[in-house]
Protein backbone atom coordinates (compact mmCIF):
# COMPACT_ATOMS: atom_id res chain seq x y z
CA UNK A 1 0.00 0.00 0.00
CA UNK A 2 1.32 3.24 -0.58
CA UNK A 3 1.72 5.64 1.46
CA UNK A 4 -1.12 8.45 0.07
CA UNK A 5 -3.45 5.20 0.99
CA UNK A 6 -3.03 5.21 4.23
CA UNK A 7 -2.92 8.77 4.69
CA UNK A 8 -6.02 8.86 2.78
CA UNK A 9 -8.03 6.08 5.45
CA UNK A 10 -6.41 8.17 8.28
CA UNK A 11 -7.99 11.01 7.26
CA UNK A 12 -11.30 9.57 6.26
CA UNK A 13 -11.10 7.96 9.88
CA UNK A 14 -10.46 11.03 11.40
CA UNK A 15 -13.21 13.26 9.64
CA UNK A 16 -15.94 9.83 10.87
CA UNK A 17 -14.71 10.67 14.15
CA UNK A 18 -15.60 14.09 13.93
CA UNK A 19 -18.73 14.12 12.58
CA UNK A 20 -19.96 11.41 15.41
CA UNK A 21 -18.38 13.12 17.81
CA UNK A 22 -20.16 16.21 16.67
CA UNK A 23 -23.51 14.82 16.07
CA UNK A 24 -23.13 13.33 20.25
CA UNK A 25 -22.19 16.57 21.24
CA UNK A 26 -25.19 18.06 19.76
CA UNK A 27 -27.44 15.55 20.66
CA UNK A 28 -26.47 16.05 24.53
CA UNK A 29 -26.03 20.19 24.65
CA UNK A 30 -29.68 21.12 24.95
CA UNK A 31 -30.66 18.57 27.82
CA UNK A 32 -27.27 19.25 29.76
CA UNK A 33 -28.24 23.12 29.58
CA UNK A 34 -31.59 22.61 30.99
CA UNK A 35 -30.42 20.38 34.17
CA UNK A 36 -27.74 22.65 35.04
CA UNK A 37 -30.14 25.80 34.58
CA UNK A 38 -32.77 23.58 37.22
CA UNK A 39 -35.28 23.33 33.63
CA UNK A 40 -38.56 21.63 35.34
CA UNK A 41 -38.49 19.47 32.00
CA UNK A 42 -35.20 18.73 31.67
CA UNK A 43 -35.42 14.88 30.26
CA UNK A 44 -38.29 16.29 28.06
CA UNK A 45 -35.36 18.71 26.36
CA UNK A 46 -32.98 15.89 26.43
CA UNK A 47 -35.64 13.75 24.38
CA UNK A 48 -36.47 16.16 21.74
CA UNK A 49 -33.14 16.87 21.56
CA UNK A 50 -32.20 13.62 20.45
CA UNK A 51 -35.18 13.25 18.54
CA UNK A 52 -35.01 16.02 16.39
CA UNK A 53 -31.60 14.87 15.75
CA UNK A 54 -32.43 11.56 14.52
CA UNK A 55 -35.34 12.81 12.76
CA UNK A 56 -33.93 15.71 10.63
CA UNK A 57 -32.63 18.26 12.92
CA UNK A 58 -35.17 20.77 11.91
CA UNK A 59 -37.07 21.85 15.38
CA UNK A 60 -33.27 21.38 17.44
CA UNK A 61 -32.89 25.29 17.34
CA UNK A 62 -36.15 25.30 19.23
CA UNK A 63 -35.04 22.50 21.65
CA UNK A 64 -31.94 24.44 22.25
CA UNK A 65 -34.13 27.28 23.44
CA UNK A 66 -36.74 25.33 25.55
CA UNK A 67 -33.50 24.74 27.09
CA UNK A 68 -33.24 28.04 28.33
CA UNK A 69 -36.40 28.85 29.18
CA UNK A 70 -38.45 27.68 32.61
CA UNK A 71 -41.82 27.88 32.99
CA UNK A 72 -43.09 30.50 34.68
CA UNK A 73 -44.12 28.80 38.76
CA UNK A 74 -47.47 28.74 39.56
CA UNK A 75 -49.09 31.30 41.99
CA UNK A 76 -51.74 30.66 44.10
CA UNK A 77 -55.55 32.27 44.00
CA UNK A 78 -55.03 33.82 47.67
CA UNK A 79 -51.68 35.35 47.07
Amino acid sequence: MPFIDIFAWIVLLVVAATLVATFVALGVMPGRIARSRGHPWAQAVTVGSWATLVFGFVFWPLILVWAYVDAPAKQDAGE
